[in-house]
């Protein structure tokens, strides 16, 4: 084959390679409906039937607008200012279903979306975007008995204020005052609050709907604040001394353990003692249980190791494992639950419940499928481990 023929042949090959390539990427349908966490009246964002996200943002003075959410490489999503002079822009590809936070960069700076409701998440108000999902039946607001969630501030000495908790009362609550109810403490990630798990999360819906089709016995969630505010998240070796020269100090200890340590306080010393003398519970180690996603996860496994006779019951959402030796008193513990998404690391989830079950544990997992270290995943897991918590 001549030098001609085969440079014929290669471009004829790149051509039909990208001919191929365009006819196998679906052509985007143009059924986008407004997100359901949007403002009222406000028409963006929007999504369509197959995950795409399209934004539009009324900035008229602007030199460039991006969605920090989408597949459109590092810098996110950029918009294309229209001739009405708003910016509009769509993902390049679909979304993973379920919750997203998103912030928009209008000539550099961060801000957030008027058109969507902004939910606290990376330690600041983010602006939210759901993407809706195929089984997301399991959270849908239903004409059911509904349980309440309620805002409680109890006074915390050790740090000097008073905080706030949010807790969840499943139907009939308090109607027989004899009732007494298990609780699961149920903990947020890095950069929420404790709004998370009910707003961002459907925590209550998802116990209605739970309670409703019988696959539970009603129990109350706490959900409280899990980080302390003084505590930075930097992990930078100490520097050098110039006056002295000395050589650079050691890191400073770990700030997640000293968030879990500080919390910990707060939780066993102070919202522990407020709730059980507060509401209905079952005041006891067996009708206890602590969850938590990711620092959640973190905060749940440190505080359960330290304190065994509080907690019967554990859950890690993408929050880390246990492994047999962490746990002295195998009798103590009831349930470790241990979940994440497809798109994290299952492999690790799935081999710790396997060495646990080994080791005698009643140890379960689940796995995610098709979703990151994101709400879905965690919503998912709290509706596979509840029906597991307090059973005889």
């Amino acid at each position: 084959m001549n030098v001609k023929s085969l440079v014929t042949g290669l471009a004829l090959t790149v051509a039909s390679a990208t001919c191929f390539a365009q006819q196998a990427t679906p052509a985007i349908i143009e059924d986008f409906k407004p997100s359901t966490f949007n403002q009222p009246y406000q028409d963006y964002p929007q999504v369509n039937s197959q995950g795409y996200a399209r934004f539009k943002i009324i900035a008229p003075t602007a030199d460039s607008v991006r969605v920090s959410l989408g597949l459109g490489g590092r810098g996110g999503t950029l918009l294309t200012q229209q001739a009405d002079s708003s910016w509009m822009g769509t993902t390049e590809g679909p979304m993973d279903e379920g919750f997203h936070y998103y912030n928009v960069r209008i000539d550099g700076g961060k801000f957030n979306d008027p058109g969507t409701l902004n939910f606290y998440g990376s330690t600041r108000w983010e602006s939210g975007i759901e993407i809706p999902a195929h089984d997301r039946d399991f959270y849908a607001l239903k004409e059911v008995p509904h349980g309440f969630v309620s805002q409680v501030l109890f006074p915390s000495p050790s740090t000097k204020s008073v905080k706030r908790a949010l807790v969840y009362t499943p139907p009939g609550y308090g109607k027989d005052l004899k009732q007494r109810y298990p609780v699961l403490y149920l903990q947020h990630g890095w950069g929420e609050d404790e709004t998370a798990w009910s707003t961002q999360g459907h925590a209550n819906l998802i116990m209605d709907n739970l309670i409703a089709s019988g696959k539970i016995k009603p129990f109350i969630i706490v959900m409280t604040y899990g980080m302390t505010n003084g505590i930075r998240m930097g992990g930078a070796r100490r520097p050098a001394t110039p006056a002295t020269n000395a050589p650079a100090g050691p890191p400073p200890p770990n700030p997640m353990t000293a968030v879990a340590e500080a919390f910990q306080v707060v939780l066993l010393d102070e919202l522990i003692p407020y709730i059980d003398a507060n509401f209905l519970t079952l005041a006891n180690q067996p009708n206890r249980a602590m969850a938590g996603l990711s620092m959640g996860g973190m905060e749940t496994k440190t505080i359960t190791l330290n304190k065994p006779d509080v907690f019967s019951h554990f859950g890690l959402l993408s929050g880390g494992t246990y492994k047999p030796e962490d746990i002295t008193d195998k009798s103590k513990v009831k349930l470790i639950f241990l979940s994440c998404g497809s798109k994290e690391r299952p492999e690790g989830i799935l081999t710790a419940t396997t060495d646990l079950k080994n080791a005698g544990f009643n140890a379960v997992s689940y796995i995610s499928e098709g979703t990151a270290h994101e709400f879905l995943t965690w919503r998912r897991g709290l509706y596979e481990m509840a029906p597991l918590l307090f059973k005889k």
